[in-house]
């Protein structure tokens, strides 16, 4: 990699790329598109990852002790990030095609589609071993309709809006991820009022079921969506790749890989807090589970402040910068979070969960909306950030709750594993961001990537 790359400064702001004018209204549609359709996304990933901690144990897995059944609730979990890239490279192959829209109106279904119907399936006292397969599947679709959903809506936001905002645009997609994990912490909190025996017979259903309100919202936003004007621009040139994937392998491995090294141990990281912790506090701290649930709403609110902080931030002193500045926090903060943790102290229960949604939920990812589009050419960007988006969302945050949990179990309970596991695969997405290049107001219709040597 060229070393002007990762030191170069931002360059100036223009006014749009290659004469390429935004419409305000197409950035309004783009924008909502963005926030509602991951809102959606992390609603389902969310009340999913809440009820393996929580309730699934009891209801697909009851025959094995509670330790073995969190670990099977978590596998179940993995198994949708499994899927994920498979999603990733079958949606990729259309969004650099046929358009960014039309992905997005894809998975958008898939996943609806798929959670809604874990609310009608059947439990093992029902059916037997059927359920947990039943579950795996619907798992496994909704993870594959997600594989291209965040970073469809980051290509399109950063490809409608203009120099100079794009950092703080594209951030709204996590700021809708924030609004779902908001959505699902407040469904969670309504049905945990009701007794005990309700809430394992019914009540737990209709969270899944309350999946279907968001869909039908976030399709009818989708569908009055506008192409991005960059995707535009490539169509009437008829420049449009044939196999966008397969350019990414052959030309876009530099960009590709230092997605997927810089996203790992973010995605780890925000899983562990979102997901694994549930279970600590419940499990290991004897948190009452109704605590749990208004814990990650508090944290949901402010990453979805912290995600346009963060953004905006990047926008005013550049990508890398602001994004480093996360990472190194993220690389020290497990240790003391599990410190803070064990004194049991519900204010520190908060301010753990708190920072962690801030840095590694929202915040980080937050930067990554616009900078992950940015190191790309025009030819292959949708299927350049997918792939590098994905692998590592199955290799980190899909893994990250089951590692953590089985840690826990084999060290005694101890959390020192845990805490050095978060340290070390962080360690991981510090180096990749230290050979990033900085991306800030790059012209986006260009076809070389911002790895390639500057001219």
């Amino acid at each position: 990699m060229d070393s002007t790359d990762s030191t170069a400064r931002p360059e100036p702001t223009t006014a749009h790329d290659h004469g390429i004018t935004p419409d305000p209204s197409a950035i309004r549609r783009a924008a909502w598109a963005g926030l509602v359709g991951t809102a959606l996304e992390q609603y389902d990933f969310v009340i999913y990852g809440t009820a393996s901690a929580l309730i699934f144990s009891k209801l697909f897995f009851p025959n094995i002790s509670a330790a073995a059944g969190i670990l099977a609730s978590f596998s179940a979990y993995a198994v949708g990030f499994a899927a994920r890239p498979l999603g990733g490279l079958f949606f990729s192959k259309f969004g650099d095609r046929l358009g960014r829209k039309w992905v997005l109106v894809a998975t958008l279904l898939l996943m609806g589609g798929s959670t809604l119907a874990i609310g009608l399936l059947p439990t093992y006292s029902q059916v037997g071993l059927l359920a947990p397969v039943l579950l795996v599947a619907c798992r496994f679709v909704q993870g594959f309709g997600s594989g291209a959903e965040q970073a469809g809506g980051a290509t399109l936001l950063t490809e409608t809006a203009r120099p100079g905002r794009r950092g703080k645009l594209a951030s709204l997609v996590m700021t809708g991820a924030a609004l779902g994990t908001a959505l699902g912490a407040v469904a969670w909190i309504l049905v945990q009022l009701l007794p005990e025996p309700a809430l394992l017979s019914w009540g737990w259903r209709l969270v899944f079921l309350s999946s279907l309100v968001v869909t039908i919202v976030a399709l009818v936003i989708r569908r009055r969506l506008n192409e991005s004007p960059v995707f535009q621009d490539l169509k009437q040139q008829h420049a449009e790749p044939r196999k966008p994937v397969g350019e990414v392998f052959r030309h876009g491995r530099k960009p590709t890989l230092l997605v997927l090294f810089m996203n790992l141990g973010v995605t780890a990281q925000s899983y562990t807090y979102q997901v694994f912790m549930a279970s600590y506090l419940v499990s290991s701290i004897g948190v009452d589970r109704v605590f749990v649930p208004k814990v990650l709403l508090a944290g949901a609110i402010c990453g979805g402040i912290g995600a346009i902080g963060f953004g905006m931030l990047s926008d005013r002193f550049g990508r890398r910068p602001i994004y480093t500045a996360i990472v190194v926090a993220l690389v020290i903060l497990p240790a003391p979070s599990f410190v803070l943790l064990d004194t049991r102290s519900p204010v520190a229960i908060v301010a753990v969960i708190v920072l962690g949604f801030i840095l590694a939920g929202q915040g980080a990812v937050g930067v990554q909306m616009s900078y992950f589009p940015e190191l790309f050419g025009n030819r292959y960007r949708y299927a350049g950030v997918t792939i590098g988006r994905e692998f590592s969302a199955a290799l980190g945050g899909g893994v990250a709750p089951l590692i953590c949990a089985a840690l826990l179990s084999a060290f005694g309970g101890s959390w020192v594993p845990v805490a050095m596991y978060m340290t070390g695969i962080m360690l991981i997405s510090l180096v990749a961001t230290r050979l990033a290049p900085e991306t800030l107001n790059r012209d986006l219709t260009v076809p070389e990537d911002a790895t390639a040597a500057r001219t």
